[in-house]
C-alpha cells in the first residue's frame, strides 16, 4: 500500500467507491441505501484520528546551513523521533494552484506525491557523540531538519538555477525552488501557480508483510479502509438493508493526537451536526435526534499496545494483548476509554457469534494510561461507546508494526457489527 496522507486516503478509498459527496452548504437531501460524506477540504467528517506522529512542512520551510538545503518542518502530535533519522523520505499531501483561462482565473487544490526518496535526517557519527548509546535525545528543533541537497549541486543544475522557472514563483522566499520545482513537475504545472501547499514528509520505504507500515497510526490506513470497506461490503445489496432500522456510518476525525479541538476534529460539532442532518432527511419530528442517539452505538476504532517480548513487564500481566489474535477491547475506570460493561458485551458477542477472535486491554496502574476519541465524543454526543484497536508493535514509530491477520479480523468484525449490532441490541435491556 503506498503511503499517503489523509487527502489520498479520501480520494483513493471514497470516491473511487462511488461515496457521493455533499458539500456543508449543499441543500441535497439524503437517501436510504446510498452513502454520503459529508466534504470540508477534502477532509470527509465521517471514527477515529488519520493523522499520528508526523513531520509537517511548514509555511517558511527555506533553511540554509552549513552549505545544506534543509527543509523546515513542525513536528505533530508524539512521535518517536529517533525511528526519523537515516530514513529516505519524500512528500505528499495537497498544494494550491492558481489557473488561468479565458482571462479568468480560478484556485483548487491537487493532491501530489512525490515518489522518489528526496529528503533524508542524518545521524551524528558515534565519533562525535560517544555517548549516543546511552541516551539518544533528540532537539526536535535542531535535528530534525530534513537535507533536500548541497547547495553546490544546486546551483550546478541548470534547471534550479537562480533563472530557473521555480525563482520566478511568489513563494522563491518561503521555500526552496529546488522543492517547488520538483511539486510543480509532478503537478504537471508551473512553479508559479503554486500557491500554497499542504505537505507531510514521508518514508518511502514499501509496506512489507508482518504487516510493517510506514505510520499505520498515521493514517491507519489499513483500519481505515477495513471501516470504509466493511460499511460498503456489508450494504452492497437491497436485502442488507430490508431489515435494518437504522443508519450505518463512518466517522472519520483530524486532529485527536493534538486534542480534536478544530473544525476537522471530534471535539468539534461535526458529529452532532451530520447526525442532525442526516435524522432530520427522515423526519422532522423535534425530539427524533435525541432517540436516535440513545439508541446509537458507537465503536471507536483505533489501535492498542500489542505485548512487546523485550518490555513484558509493561503490561498487566492478566491483559496481554498478542499479534494474530484479534481485536481488543480497551478498558479504563477512569474514563480514558469509554467502553463499558454493555458495549463491551456487544461488541464482543459479535465475536463469539461470527468465530472472530477478540482480547482485552487493561493498562498496569503504576502507568500513565493513553487515550482516544472516545471519551470526547461519548460525552458531547451521548451515544454508547466502545474503545476497540488493532494490537501493534511501535506505536508512534515512522514503520510501525502489526498482524495481517489481524487486519482481516478487524474487517470482518466491523463487517459483522453492521450486519448484527441492530438486532443484538434489541435482545438487551439495561432499565430493569
Amino acid at each position: 500500500m503506498r503511503k499517503n496522507t489523509l487527502f489520498q486516503v479520501v480520494s483513493q478509498h471514497f470516491c473511487d467507491n462511488l461515496i457521493q459527496h455533499i458539500a456543508k452548504r449543499d441543500k441535497k437531501s439524503l437517501k436510504a441505501a446510498f452513502f454520503f460524506g459529508i466534504k470540508d477540504n477534502n477532509s470527509l467528517i465521517q471514527s477515529q484520528s488519520i493523522t499520528k506522529g508526523l513531520n509537517r512542512i511548514i509555511m517558511l520551510s527555506l533553511v540554509k546551513r552549513a552549505g545544506y538545503l534543509a527543509v523546515g518542518v513542525q513536528t505533530y502530535g508524539g512521535g518517536l523521533w529517533h525511528t526519523w533519522f537515516d530514513r529516505d523520505l519524500t512528500v505528499a499531501g495537497r498544494a494550491m494552484i492558481r489557473e488561468e483561462k479565458g482571462g479568468s482565473v480560478s484556485y483548487s487544490h491537487r493532491l501530489v506525491r512525490i515518489e522518489e526518496p528526496i529528503m533524508r535526517v542524518p545521524t551524528l557519527a558515534s565519533h562525535l557523540d560517544r555517548g549516543v548509546n546511552d541516551g539518544f535525545k533528540v532537539n526536535t528543533q535542531s535535528h530534525l531538519l530534513p537535507v533536500l541537497a548541497t547547495s553546490v549541486k544546486v546551483e550546478l543544475n541548470k534547471e534550479f538555477a537562480e533563472n530557473g522557472l521555480a525563482e520566478k514563483t511568489t513563494n522563491k522566499s518561503r521555500h526552496h525552488a529546488f522543492l517547488l520545482q520538483m511539486i510543480a513537475n509532478k503537478l504537471r504545472c508551473q512553479p508559479d501557480q503554486i500557491c500554497d501547499f499542504e505537505l507531510q514528509a514521508c518514508d518511502t520505504q514499501p509496506n512489507l508483510v508482518f504487516c510493517f507500515s510506514f505510520q499505520m497510526r498515521n493514517i491507519w490506513n489499513r483500519v481505515i479502509l477495513n471501516l470504509i470497506m466493511a460499511l460498503i461490503d456489508a450494504t452492497s445489496s437491497d436485502n442488507d438493508l430490508e431489515n435494518e432500522s437504522g443508519v450505518r456510518m463512518v466517522a472519520l476525525f483530524d486532529h485527536e493526537e493534538v486534542g480534536s479541538n478544530s473544525a476537522e476534529g471530534a471535539g468539534s460539532l461535526a458529529m452532532l451536526d451530520a447526525l442532525s442532518r442526516i435524522t432530520y432527511s427522515f423526519t422532522s419530528a423535534s425530539k427524533m435526534l435525541a432517540k436516535a442517539i440513545q439508541r446509537s452505538f458507537l465503536v471507536s476504532a483505533d489501535m492498542a499496545h500489542a505485548l512487546h517480548p523485550n518490555y513484558m513487564e509493561k503490561h498487566e500481566e492478566s491483559h496481554q494483548p498478542k499479534l494474530h489474535r484479534g481485536l481488543v477491547i480497551k478498558h479504563n475506570a477512569n474514563q480514558r476509554y469509554a467502553t463499558n460493561a454493555v458495549t463491551s458485551f456487544i461488541f464482543r458477542e459479535i465475536a463469539v457469534k461470527h468465530n472472530l477472535p477478540i482480547q482485552d486491554f487493561v493498562v498496569r496502574n503504576d502507568m500513565p494510561c493513553g487515550s482516544t476519541i472516545s471519551p470526547i465524543l461519548a460525552s458531547g454526543v451521548g451515544i454508547c461507546t466502545v474503545d476497540v484497536g488493532a494490537p501493534q508493535l511501535s506505536m508512534h514509530s515512522i514503520r510501525e508494526m502489526c498482524a495481517v491477520d489481524d487486519v482481516k479480523h478487524s474487517y470482518e468484525h466491523f463487517k459483522a457489527f453492521f450486519h448484527k449490532s441492530s438486532q443484538l441490541d434489541t435482545k438487551i435491556s439495561v432499565d430493569t
